[in-house]
């Protein structure tokens, strides 16, 4: 996806420079920070959250990789609540 964004001068020179101590280009880098940020925001969140809501969220991720063809009988599941 492709966005554009303005940066004034001040902050592009200082990118350049950056890029060039990192040996990669000014946008790479500026994927690379951007990734970073996102990360560490991400990271606040979940340091934030409670034991029950983290356990909500691994639940919910857990259930988006579930196949959702493979299913189970009636029958077998009330045999396995028995």
């Amino acid at each position: 996806m492709k966005k554009l964004i303005e940066i004034d001068d001040t902050i592009l020179t200082k990118l350049k420079v950056l890029s060039a101590f990192e040996g990669l280009s000014v946008k790479a880098l500026m994927e690379k920070a951007i990734e970073l940020f996102v990360k560490t925001k991400e990271k606040e969140q979940l340091d934030r959250l409670t034991d029950e809501q983290k356990e909500d969220i691994g639940l919910l991720l857990l259930m988006q990789q579930a196949d959702r063809t493979d299913t189970v009988s009636r029958d077998d599941i009330f045999k396995l609540l028995k």
